[in-house]
């Protein structure tokens, strides 16, 4: 699904394709703006004009019942009406409907300054293909943010962005930022609601776009009404867009580190119980500690699913590690370790039924047994779940060709 094909867009101006095109367009999404589009309209085309930019101003109405639409009109702006409801899908489609060579996007709310768009008009010319705003840098006008946003919220889902996807921006929701329509539309953007913002910023970064940053000012809504964003819900949203388009912090780290965890405390406590402190640790924390090793590995290989089924779906970039991993990891080799482990777990419950019958099949010491067991089943369960993962693989690996 591209950018051009993921929402309903029908301009209301006629002639629109046969109009020439310009470098710059100005969009902003709108859903009942009508107290604040006017200042928003008139701030942005004072700037394109004493920025000497040929330019547009494009409104990308996502609905609007309250004249929206007529005002935008009267003050020779281009209205397209998006059916798709969400964020994303106005933006979206306000992208597609550009003439520009560059697009400057940002919320109608008055809460940013289209009239100082020079310093993203500056950036986009040397080359920069994404001009991100950073309202820490630039400066938070009182009231304008909620303290929540401010100093937890907005702070917490930028690192967490920064060290998942080694990005360089530091304020990802930042509404206004300008890129170039055509490298954005290589994205192949598709999220509908507020984690658009976010899925330009990361794929921006998988991609290797060329990302800088520029001080932007955030003053307070000039609305009457409540803003459409609702904390706890889209902040939720941002998260968990973060954590799916990051398989290696989502399922292989906490994979290996529950699959290492459980491997060390499984043979420290292998040749006999342990004593800390007053504490006994036997064959009950070894049972844990193989059902830590067996959970950690299916979140690895879940790991390794993700990925190539996001590479497949282009939802994330091709990976040359991931390639050559997969060039190694053929299903031959998967059912072999498979078998190993099947025969290890087999060889170790033998041997267990061959103790059992050297006491005549009788009663056992469950401590004793249980050291026994616990790793025999645990290389059994390791052996089921590489083999059939191998087979899993190579399916997704079919489709991918």
């Amino acid at each position: 699904m591209s950018v051009t094909h993921s929402v309903v867009v029908q301009a209301q101006m006629a002639g629109d394709s046969e109009e020439p095109s310009v470098e710059f367009s100005v969009v902003m999404p709108c859903l009942n703006e009508a107290e604040t589009l006017a200042v928003c309209i008139e701030k942005a085309r004072r700037s394109l004009r004493e920025l000497n930019c040929s330019g547009e101003i494009i409104i990308a109405d996502n609905g609007s019942t309250d004249g929206s639409q007529q005002i935008a009109v009267s003050l020779g702006a281009r209205v397209v009406q998006v059916k798709s409801k969400g964020y994303g899908s106005a933006l979206m489609g306000g992208i597609a409907a550009a003439r520009g060579r560059y697009v400057i996007m940002g919320d109608a709310d008055d809460s940013y300054d289209f009239a100082s768009l020079g310093p993203f008009v500056e950036k986009l010319r040397e080359g920069y293909e994404l001009v991100m705003g950073n309202r820490f840098k630039g400066g938070i006008r009182p009231g304008a943010m909620p303290p929540l946003h401010q100093y937890f919220g907005n702070p917490l889902l930028s690192g967490i962005g920064r060290m998942f996807f080694h990005s360089p921006c530091g304020d990802f929701q930042c509404g206004l930022r300008g890129f170039s329509r055509e490298a954005i539309e290589r994205l192949d953007l598709r999220t509908t609601g507020m984690e658009f913002a976010s899925e330009m910023v990361v794929k921006s970064t998988l991609r290797r776009l060329r990302i800088t940053e520029v001080p932007t000012t955030l003053s307070p809504d000039g609305r009457s009404r409540p803003p459409h964003l609702r904390t706890w819900r889209d902040g939720w949203r941002y998260l968990r867009f973060l954590l799916l388009y990051s398989p290696r912090w989502l399922f292989l780290y906490p994979g290996l580190a529950l699959m290492l965890l459980g491997l060390i405390i499984g043979f420290w406590i292998l040749p006999g119980p342990i004593r800390v402190k007053g504490v006994n640790f036997d064959v009950h924390t070894m049972l844990y500690a193989a059902m830590a090793v067996v959970i950690g590995f299916q979140a690895v290989v879940f790991a390794l699913f993700t990925k190539v089924f996001a590479v497949h779906e282009g939802l994330l970039p091709e990976d040359a590690r991931l390639n050559r991993l997969l060039n190694w990891v053929k299903l031959e080799v998967g059912l072999g370790i498979g078998i190993l482990l099947m025969l290890l777990g087999l060889g170790i419950s033998i041997y267990a039924l061959s103790d059992w019958g050297a006491h005549e099949f009788g009663a056992l010491d469950p401590f004793r047994v249980l050291r026994v067991i616990i790793p025999a089943v645990t290389a059994l369960v390791l052996g089921c779940q590489v083999i059939l993962s191998s087979f899993f693989l190579s399916v997704l690996r079919l489709r991918r060709r």
